[in-house]
């Protein structure tokens, strides 16, 4: 069995300059292909809400969903470092709720720490969850949470004043103890000053080549989706494809009734078939 990823170890990847790779999982097999792949790090995403549920964003998403994938996924018993997003409005009305639903999602799941998004303003909620216990992953650029407030689903820090707050962001998460940083949608050289500055990994979705580690979607990767790609998504296999001609390939042979053939079935005592042929019932 594979030794379990740490917080250290992953702090000590970023002094080493050793990439950290990250990636989505929602269940138990999701999580533990991803965990085989070799991920040091599996994040229970609240994009589940659209990838698993099929809601529209993420918004719809509770606390009780999250708490049944990140258990699903824990499940799986991964060696790799696992992160719980902390849904819409689990954590921004005050601190007793964050420390109280952040609690909750480690101590039921058993995940090894929760994602918040934000920046300055989230700031004393990541404080209170870390004085808790709670180790915390912070998130800026693109907060999919606030995307009304943001003007929709657009590139952040494209401009100086932009830049400059994620950077005030970035150190002020930092200094409230978050352990990690995600940068959504920054452009590759914000990012890249970022990373340097800070003394906490930085885990890039869409942010360039710069940053500590990347994270995908275990959808996006292996194109399971539908067919919206963003322009930092890279798929690496043709899943929905495969799947679809295997469950065709079933259905037309049931339909023909090729299958289930002799390999396939159980054969009955001929004894037993002719008694019961025979038994008037």
């Amino acid at each position: 069995m594979k030794k379990r990823m740490s917080l250290p170890t992953l702090l000590g990847m970023k002094k080493e300059s050793r990439p950290i790779t990250m990636l989505t999982a929602y269940n138990f097999w999701q999580a533990r292909l991803a965990d085989e792949a070799g991920a040091d790090m599996l994040l229970v995403g609240d994009s589940l809400g659209m990838v698993e549920h099929g809601f529209p964003g993420t918004l719809p998403v509770t606390m009780e969903m999250m708490i049944t994938h990140c258990s699903a996924v824990m499940r799986a018993q991964p060696a790799a470092f696992v992160v719980g997003d902390m849904p819409f409005m689990s954590y921004e009305a005050c601190d007793l709720d964050a420390v109280t639903n952040a609690g909750r999602m480690v101590k039921e799941s058993g995940v090894d720490a929760v994602k918040i998004e934000g920046g300055i303003d989230r700031v004393d909620r990541i404080s209170a969850i870390v004085k808790a216990g709670v180790a915390v992953v912070g998130h800026i650029g693109l907060t999919p949470q606030s995307v009304t407030l943001l003007g929709g689903y657009r590139v952040q820090g494209k401009d100086e004043a932009g830049a400059r707050k994620l950077l005030r962001d970035a150190l002020a998460i930092q200094d409230a103890g978050a352990f990690c940083l995600v940068l959504e949608c920054v452009p590759d050289g914000v990012a890249e000053v970022i990373s340097k500055k800070l003394r906490i990994p930085t885990i890039g979705i869409g942010a360039g080549p710069g940053c500590d580690g990347q994270v995908l979607v275990f959808h996006d990767v292996v194109t399971l989706y539908g067919s919206f790609k963003p322009r930092f998504v890279k798929r690496y296999l043709d899943g929905g494809d495969r799947i679809r001609e295997g469950l065709k390939g079933y259905v037309e042979e049931v339909r023909s009734g090729v299958f289930p053939d002799d390999d396939h079935s159980f054969a009955a005592d001929p004894a037993v078939r002719a008694a019961l042929e025979d038994s008037g019932l």
